[in-house]
């Protein structure tokens, strides 16, 4: 008997639509749930390397709970590689305004740091209230 090893590729993967609702969820457990399923690790067919996971829609971003004190003490940073750029923002004030970066944030730091990554990032689509155009996608009336 002569057995060949499964090797995934675009013809024989099988994409699948997700919905995930973080309404008052906790961001860290919701984030690596999505995680989970964007990279397709809970599949047979995953392999690293290959973008084998399923497309996950989030809703309602806004009201995604975290826990403890971080709401004013959680500091995201960025800089703008200039003198003096260095900018820092807690999670009031990126949920203020952007309350999908606050999920973004959190699945793309849950995600390997190589080349995937930015097509694993592609597969997310996060909307801040319950409304979305992925309906027909995900198998909603």
């Amino acid at each position: 008997m002569h057995k060949k090893t499964f090797a995934p590729n675009v013809n024989n993967l099988k994409v699948s639509w997700h919905k995930v609702d973080v309404r008052g969820k906790v961001l860290g457990k919701v984030a690596a749930e999505i995680t989970t399923l964007l990279m397709g690790k809970s599949k047979a067919t995953f392999t690293r390397g290959v973008v084998c996971g399923d497309k996950v829609v989030v809703t309602n971003a806004s009201k995604v709970a975290v826990t403890g004190k971080k709401e004013a003490t959680k500091t995201y940073y960025r800089h703008s590689n200039y003198p003096g750029g260095l900018r820092a923002e807690t999670v009031s004030e990126v949920r203020a305004k952007d309350p999908r970066k606050l999920i973004q944030y959190a699945v793309k730091g849950m995600l390997p740091n190589n080349k995937t990554r930015k097509e694993f990032m592609a597969n997310l689509y996060v909307f801040p209230g319950d409304e979305h155009p992925h309906g027909a996608q995900v198998g909603e009336k």
